[in-house]
């Protein structure tokens, strides 16, 4: 299981069809909601890691 980066829900990798890359890695998400916010500003969301 993945967490959301935005709303932190637990997103099942294999079935989550909503996911974006930012500076290498996958973030999968809940919901098209949670998705726009993170491609709107991905530094903000991202795990400090892929910063």
């Amino acid at each position: 299981m993945a967490k959301d980066p935005v709303c932190h829900m637990d997103v099942d990798e294999a079935k989550g069809t909503l996911k974006s890359e930012y500076q290498g890695e996958t973030y999968y998400f809940c919901a098209p909601g949670c998705k726009a916010k993170f491609d709107a500003d991905p530094a903000r969301y991202a795990r400090p890691e892929a910063r």
